[in-house]
């Protein structure tokens, strides 16, 4: 099984999130991971993967306009990805600037494509996913290297 992890990263802290997404997921037995940024994705990398990880910095409360015209140009594979696992992560540059808010713009759009929606699991924060101020320390790497495993399990589990 294929997990997307897609990520739009404009100094590098979301990248750095995105890469320890990547690391959970490779944890996982039979999975296999492509991480792509929102310049380099396309339909084709929507439709092979079972799940896919979205992440991006908070743009006044939301995802950034980068990874919102992917969901927007992409929109024609929308029924292929119903039923697919996905999840969120975000970076910001402030302790309440607008990460989850960020997170549930992701976690909207990939409602609209009819995904499966997963939040991180208990044992990080179990919440909407996985978010960080600035550059990720040790912790929300360690989160988002759980939130990519449980990602990763999931989509095995659907796949069987």
């Amino acid at each position: 099984m294929n997990v997307l992890v897609m990520y739009y990263s404009r100094n590098g802290n979301t990248r750095k999130l995105a890469d320890a997404v990547v690391e959970g997921v490779r944890t996982v037995q039979g999975a296999e991971c492509t991480l792509k940024s929102t310049s380099e994705v396309t339909r084709e990398d929507f439709l092979a993967c079972d799940a896919l990880v979205a992440g991006s910095p908070v743009y006044f409360g939301g995802m950034a306009y980068e990874m919102k015209r992917v969901f927007d140009e992409f929109v024609g594979v929308r029924r292929q990805m119903e039923s697919k696992i996905g999840a969120a992560f975000a970076t910001g540059g402030d302790p309440s600037g607008g990460k989850e808010t960020t997170m549930f713009s992701i976690i909207q759009a990939m409602l609209i494509y009819g995904m499966i929606i997963v939040g991180d699991p208990m044992e990080a924060t179990g919440h909407y996913g996985v978010a960080c101020i600035g550059a990720p320390d040790a912790a929300a790497k360690a989160n988002a290297e759980k939130l990519g495993a449980r990602v990763a399990e999931l989509a095995g589990r659907l796949a069987s």
